[in-house]
């Protein structure tokens, strides 16, 4: 085993811990609005949350080491962004916070309500986020309407770049889970990352090569598979209304429509347990050291609601990645094949 503390983001020079925090859940409850590509009404969030666990959970990270901050002005139509950047008062030097654009929201209603890329749009989307925040200029801000048109794509790019000469963002990059999309920033002089679905369940190769070959961070959403990856859901389970997994949108294909653990993936998790759990790891800790043997681009961002959910994400790091051996006996035990399993993208959520 092999400790792994920092690794660095993309072809910035910049270092970063080895795993950053998502920051979707502590924005609490937020659904779907008119517009929206989801049914209205239709939950977005992780629930109920408390707003001092969460500061208290984002203290704890620092504390542990972890540097990237990853949120967006959807998460609670602006709420994460609100309790991150309290959270970090008097800190924010030491860190590096990503945030994302491109979805319009009704914060009164805590609703989503469409998207807009116009360069109108997208500098007041990022001076909003600069005030909730708290600071005078973002490390890493990610388009975050992943099947938007190329042609779109590279004008949105062109104002990222005005933003960058303007002092207000530093990086920028894609979350979508379409190669060709990942890589359409790739001449550009300040591109920095491509944000991904990537876990055990999900594998993204291609993804990962456009990154290797670019330089590009990978940074890796849902490396818990949505917290299924824990081991704490059985076939009894059951998940609050307000919760996004209690009426799952069609790429969140680990709970049934009744907020249920899947049995499939339940047998899964089962087959690959002791592997993940060998050498003195946990279940979570397992499922990040997998992430991080997929390729030295990766930086997972499990997402947190508590302090212990922290302190066991941080730990991992303290493991390193799985061996060679264990990564081969992980994919015959899932009995996959060679051609790569690309992600379906799953678009603003």
């Amino acid at each position: 085993m092999k400790q792994l503390n920092k690794r660095c983001l993309g072809r910035s020079g910049l270092e970063v811990s080895a795993m950053g925090l998502g920051c979707w859940a502590i924005g609490g409850p937020f659904s779907s609005g008119p517009g929206c590509r989801y049914p209205t009404g239709a939950p977005l969030g992780w629930g109920e949350v408390d707003d001092g666990e969460s500061a208290r959970a984002i203290h704890c990270a620092l504390d542990h080491g972890i540097t990237l901050f990853d949120t967006a002005d959807a998460y609670g139509t602006g709420h994460s962004e609100r309790v991150l950047g309290q959270a970090l008062k008097g800190r924010r030097a030491e860190v590096l916070v990503a945030t994302k654009f491109g979805n319009t929201y009704d914060s009164a209603k805590r609703q989503l309500t469409g998207s807009d890329v116009t360069p109108a749009y997208v500098r007041r989307a990022c001076e909003a986020s600069l005030a909730r925040l708290g600071t005078d200029w973002i490390d890493l801000y990610q388009l975050h309407v992943g099947d938007l048109a190329l042609e779109e794509a590279h004008e949105v790019a062109d104002c990222l770049e005005a933003l960058c000469d303007d002092g207000l963002i530093r990086l920028y990059g894609w979350s979508t889970d379409d190669p060709e999309r990942a890589a359409a920033f790739a001449g550009r002089p300040r591109a920095a990352a491509v944000q991904h679905d990537l876990n055990l369940f999900q594998d993204a190769p291609a993804l990962l090569e456009i990154c290797q070959t670019h330089d590009f961070a990978s940074i890796n959403r849902q490396p818990l598979a949505m917290g299924f990856l824990s081991g704490k859901f059985t076939a009894s389970s059951s998940l609050p209304a307000s919760d996004i997994r209690a009426q799952p949108p069609d790429w969140l294909t680990y709970f049934e429509q009744d907020g249920r653990a899947a049995p499939a993936f339940l047998a899964k998790l089962e087959a690959i347990r002791d592997v993940l759990t060998s050498d003195g790891r946990t279940l979570v800790q397992g499922a990040l050291a997998w992430i991080w043997a997929r390729g030295p681009h990766t930086l997972p961002i499990p997402g947190f609601r508590t302090e212990a959910q922290v302190r066991e994400n941080a730990a991992a790091m303290a493991f390193g990645p799985l061996t060679a051996g264990q990564m081969e006996e992980i994919e015959s035990l899932l009995g996959r094949a060679e051609e790569p399993r690309l992600c379906k993208d799953r678009g603003a959520a």
